[in-house]
Order: structure tokens, then sequence, then C-alpha cells
């Protein structure tokens, strides 16, 4: 399978995985989903042709954010894309997830026009 139709889901709540994970296998991508960052980091080592990431920013145990500065600082993630997907559809929260290493932003319920628009362009 080619590296960019392959993403990891990380998300806390099953019903978001067993909804984006229906919507994009439709469309063709192949989808690793993960229920916390423990999980998702085996997961990336385990499974080098990961695209790119889902990674919702509000989990128990490690955040978005604090997975995103680990993402970041790791030379083999380093510039992996990763798109953050919140609940936190606030002002300023765009711009919150960008700057802590996200590539681009969705807030929830996730528009599945605009995550194939990102899927597209990343």
């Amino acid at each position: 399978m080619e590296r960019d139709r392959s993403i990891l889901l990380v998300d806390d709540d099953s019903r978001n995985i067993f909804a984006l994970t229906a919507v994009l296998k439709a469309r063709g991508y192949v989808v690793i989903p993960a229920t916390d960052m423990r999980h998702a980091f085996n997961l990336l080592r385990d499974n080098p042709d990961i695209g790119v990431i889902l990674l919702d920013m509000m989990m128990p145990e490690m955040d978005g954010y604090e997975a995103l500065k680990l993402l970041r600082q790791d030379a083999m993630y380093k510039g992996l894309p990763v798109i953050a997907v919140t609940a936190q559809a606030m002002s300023g929260d765009r711009e919150k997830c960008l700057s802590a290493g996200a590539d681009d932003y969705l807030s929830k319920p996730v528009d599945v026009d605009a995550l194939l628009e990102l899927l597209q362009k990343i």
C-alpha cells in the first residue's frame, strides 16, 4: 500500500474511530486505529508506511499537544504530516494546534469533505 494512503487514526472515542474508519476505507485509505498515544507510537514503529496521522488533541494520559511535541522531536517522525482533530472550536484553537506542530486542523464533528481535501493536499 502506498505510504500516503495509510492513516494512523488516534482517538480515545471508539465511535469516532468507527465512523472515520468507515468513511476513509470507503475512499481507499488504509486506516490503522489507536486509542491512546502509547499504542500509536508502537504502531508507528511497526508500520513505516503510515503517511499521515489524524490526532485527537484531547485524550487522557497523553494529549495531542504532548504527542506532537514528542513526534516533532523524533527525527523519524518530524516530517510526518499530522492533522489535529478536536472538539475544541474556540477562537485561537486552530492556531494553538498549528503552533504545537500540527500541519492542519479539523474540528469535530469532522466535515468529511474537508478531511478528504486535506488528505489530498498532504
